[in-house]
């Protein structure tokens, strides 16, 4: 449920869309469901897992309510796992990975999946990079074979990398450079994530795709998409002997490798912030940032830190919306990113400014707001609606197969506890109302504020 996966488009990079993996989307503003109502809607999900002796972790959710399954394969690699010379790897290797195998022809991994009436995509993060399909029941096979080729006959050859190059660099025009604010999140990360591998984000920078060999993509590959370095989820209706068969199958055969190289660097919480300006053509209002370094997303303040994210900024009755929007009217939006990874984390507020609004304005009235939290915390109604909410959210989650597999991936790999998709919420409602006080106060600190600020481009 952690905040770290739900962002802008800016933050996680997709295969033809925005997508955030692992956990459920935003959350809204609607009334929460009544405490009393959580555990008679959402029933526990039920679940097994075992490893294959290569080290791949498989995970299996039986349920039979529709004939549909879904397949999740999660890589343990993303942007922090590049070379600072070679960002963007991971990324791309999200497209390339559907260029087919040395047994499945150029581009008709998507054609087998819509003639089979399913669908798939993929996304990158800092952290991982994911692939899924979602099919008939009986479509399984078919699901299973092509992930097994990826993960063993992958086709990385000149045409391939060609193409998908030109794919990488579209998509960065289209969606970052091109686009108002497009490039705010690239900026905010270089800032508060400075002097790590967090500091570039996963689309990469058009550069170093374009120096890197077919070799560089190929060594890529066979380091990061190995067995050991995934978990496979199969979710739906299907049978769990047969099942376990071709998973046998498919992925016993495929070898695991030398030990995989994982960054190593230390994250530190108390840094001096910074401040920088960012000019473009295209920034239509007046629009900043206020940001933070925060804790992993497996460190106990996460939770305090989430539910104080939503107080302050999730929703028209929030907090900040009510404050600089509704009643002083000096900003169009606000939007509050609590932001935890696998190492780092990051605490920020997103103000768009009124047409007329200055920077020095938005920038005094959002402090004034933080400095009232850290000052005085915050109401016991506003507590219990931000305790309502993480209850509301739980019981409502995981929906589809496609949802129940991310998420179980995702605790399994980075938080190595499968179960907590039925038992989070107890961190949840651990949470009491002077914790939220005391990370206010120890995160939101004046000496470790980074300020990213977009002023109006020069008049002609």
């Amino acid at each position: 449920m952690k905040s770290a996966v739900f962002l802008s488009a800016a933050l996680t990079v997709t295969l033809g869309s925005s997508t955030h993996a692992a956990s459920p989307q935003r959350r809204s503003d609607k009334d929460p469901l009544p405490a009393a109502e959580i555990r008679s809607v959402r029933k526990p999900v039920t679940f097994k897992e075992y490893t294959l002796p290569n080290g791949l972790r498989i995970i299996l959710h039986q349920n039979h309510s529709a004939p549909v399954i879904s397949t999740y394969v999660l890589y343990k690699v993303g942007s922090k796992n590049e070379r600072p010379d070679r960002t963007g790897f991971a990324h791309f290797f999200e497209h390339l990975m559907f260029e087919g195998s040395e047994f499945i022809p150029r581009g008709t991994i998507d054609k087998y999946i819509s003639g089979a009436g399913g669908n798939l995509n993929a996304s990158t993060s800092f952290d991982r990079t994911d692939y899924y399909f979602n099919l008939p029941a009986h479509q399984l096979p078919l699901a299973l074979w092509i992930e097994s080729e990826r993960m063993l006959h992958p086709r990385i050859d000149e045409a391939g990398v060609e193409t998908q190059r030109a794919v990488v660099k579209e998509e960065r025009r289209r969606s970052y450079d091109n686009q108002p604010y497009g490039s705010l999140f690239e900026e905010l990360s270089s800032l508060v994530f400075e002097d790590t591998p967090y500091q570039w984000v996963p689309i990469g920078s058009f550069q170093y795709i374009d120096k890197a060999t077919i070799d560089e993509f190929r060594e890529f590959h066979r380091t990061f998409y190995r067995p050991e370095n995934a978990t496979l989820v199969v979710a739906g209706d299907f049978q769990e002997e047969q099942t376990r068969k071709l998973i046998e199958d498919y992925f016993s055969a495929i070898p695991n490798g030398k030990p995989i190289p994982r960054p190593a660097f230390e994250w530190k919480l108390d840094v001096q912030g910074k401040t920088k300006d960012v000019v473009k053509k295209n920034t239509p209002l007046p629009a900043l940032v206020q940001a933070w370094r925060a804790p992993s997303e497996t460190d106990p303040d996460a939770y305090p830190l989430e539910m104080l994210s939503h107080i302050l900024g999730e929703g028209r009755s929030s907090r900040l919306y009510q404050s600089l929007v509704e009643k002083k009217g000096v900003a169009m939006s606000v939007s509050p990113y609590c932001y935890l990874l696998e190492k780092t984390g990051m605490l920020a507020i997103q103000v768009t400014g009124q047409a007329g609004a200055s920077l020095e304005e938005l920038n005094q009235v959002l402090s004034e707001e933080i400095d009232l939290v850290v000052k005085q915390g915050v109401t016991e109604e506003e507590f219990q609606k931000a305790r309502n909410a993480m209850e509301s959210q739980f019981a409502q989650s995981g929906g589809t197969m496609a949802d129940r597999a991310r998420t179980l991936a995702h605790y399994s790999m980075f938080y190595g506890d499968t179960s907590l998709i039925n038992t989070e919420l107890e961190r949840y409602l651990a949470v009491k109302r002077e914790d939220l006080h005391r990370v206010a106060k120890k995160y939101f600190t004046p000496s470790g504020k980074f300020l990213l600020r977009y002023p109006l481009p020069p008049s002609k």
